[in-house]
C-alpha cells in the first residue's frame, strides 16, 4: 500500500452527503473548511463552488468570517457544479441557500457516481423559513451537523438569523450591520417590538 495516494478505484468510492448547516455566525463554512483541508491533506482531489453573489469578501474564494479561506469557483447555476467537477474526490459548497433547488439533485448525482460532498448554508431566512435547498438537501444527506451561534442579547445557543435593517426580500447578503445571531426566547422578543 502506498501512503499518500488514494488506492480505491474511482468506480468503487462511497459517496456521500454532508450538510452543515445553522444560522448566521455560526461557524458554517469554518467547519466546511476544516473539512475540506483534511481531504486536501489526505491527497484527495477537492473542488469547491460558491454562488457568483456571494461578494463579500472575495470573488473567487471561500471565506470565512475569521478570514479563514480556500480557493473556490463561483457558479451562477448549480448544474455548472457537475460539469466542472468531474474529476473530483470531494465537492465543497458554500453558501447553498443561494442556489437553485436543481443543486438537490446535483449532490444526489456526484454522491452517487461515488463523490463526498460537502455542503454549507443557513437552513432558514431570516423570517425562520425554510431557505432554499438547505431543508431538501437535510433530507437526503448522509449526515447532518447543525452548527450553532451564540445569541448576542442574552448568550445562549442562537439558532436564528435576524435581521436588523428595514427589508422583506429573502436574500439579503450581509454581516453583523445587517444580522445577527439570536435564540428563540430573544428572537420572539426582537420580532413583537
Amino acid at each position: 500500500m502506498i501512503y499518500g495516494e488514494n488506492t480505491i478505484d474511482k468506480k468503487h468510492r462511497r459517496g456521500s452527503i454532508e450538510v452543515v448547516c445553522g444560522s448566521m455566525f455560526s461557524g458554517k463554512t469554518e467547519e466546511l473548511l476544516r473539512r475540506l483541508k483534511r481531504a486536501k491533506i489526505a491527497k484527495q482531489t477537492v473542488e469547491i463552488f460558491k454562488p457568483v453573489i456571494d461578494l463579500r469578501f472575495s470573488a473567487d474564494e471561500v471565506v470565512s468570517h475569521d478570514r479563514n479561506s480556500i480557493l473556490s469557483t463561483p457558479v451562477d447555476h448549480s448544474s455548472n457544479i457537475l460539469l466542472l467537477s468531474s474529476e473530483s474526490d470531494v465537492v465543497g459548497i458554500d453558501e447553498a441557500q443561494f442556489f437553485d433547488l436543481g443543486l438537490v439533485n446535483v449532490c444526489q448525482q456526484l454522491a452517487d457516481q461515488g463523490v463526498r460532498v460537502i455542503v454549507a448554508g443557513l437552513d432558514m431566512d431570516f423570517k425562520r423559513q425554510p431557505f432554499g435547498p438547505v431543508p431538501a438537501l437535510c433530507a437526503i444527506a448522509d449526515d447532518v451537523t447543525k452548527v450553532h451561534a451564540i445569541c448576542v442579547r442574552c448568550g445562549s445557543l442562537a439558532n436564528y438569523s435576524h435581521r436588523i435593517v428595514a427589508g422583506q426580500k429573502q436574500v439579503m447578503i450581509g454581516e453583523m450591520e445587517e444580522y445577527i445571531p439570536l435564540c428563540r426566547v430573544c428572537y420572539n422578543r426582537e420580532t413583537a417590538k
